[in-house]
């Protein structure tokens, strides 16, 4: 196993850094309430490196009822102190209400258009993209069409969907597959597809 290459932004002195990366980060994704997740963590990541969700991340499935919008949306004042007392999550305000209006704006979206996931997936023509990179200077940290669903998300309302944070959840929902050539991941990525 020491000879398997790994992506170069990967630490290999964090086990479960290492588990994400090998069983999830790049994995298309097409359930509603998993792509609802990616979306909600990536959220809360902005300013922040990814490893500090990712740590967090059990702790947020039981704090916001396990990422079910339904719940999330009918969160009140109290809810929000108890959230911000919380210290297994990331206690800013701006975030956790993001949050709760997200939830909200995900229901008005699936409302309106069906699958929150289809949606998502048509800023890919339902089809992963496939990049060819290298080294780490070869990884963009947005794409046209980040930024369009960034756009799109804006105007249903959601908070904390910049560009670059659309581009992360594309990567960590398998939209883009942007494993590097030498990842061990990449294909055997490709091959599902």
């Amino acid at each position: 196993m020491a000879d398997i290459h790994r992506c170069p932004w990967l630490d290999l002195s964090k086990p479960d850094y290492v588990s994400y990366h090998d069983l999830e980060w790049g994995v298309p994704v097409y359930d509603d309430q998993k792509m609802f997740e990616f979306l909600m963590l990536e959220s809360a990541q902005a300013g922040l490196n990814w490893y500090t969700v990712l740590k967090k991340r059990e702790n947020y499935r039981v704090a916001f009822d396990n990422f079910n919008p339904v719940k999330i949306a009918e969160y009140d004042e109290i809810k929000i102190e108890s959230l911000l007392n919380n210290s297994g999550i990331i206690r800013n305000r701006l975030k956790i209400e993001a949050s709760i209006n997200n939830a909200r704006c995900y229901l008005n979206m699936v409302e309106k258009e069906g699958s929150f996931a289809d949606y998502l997936w048509q800023f890919v023509d339902g089809t992963p993209i496939v990049n060819h990179f290298h080294r780490m200077s070869d990884y963009p940290t947005t794409s046209l069409e980040s930024a369009q669903m960034s756009n799109a998300l804006k105007q249903f309302g959601f908070k904390f969907v910049g560009s670059t944070i659309c581009y992360a959840h594309m990567q960590a929902t398998g939209m883009f597959n942007d494993h590097t050539v030498a990842c061990f991941r990449r294909d055997e990525i490709i091959s599902s597809y």
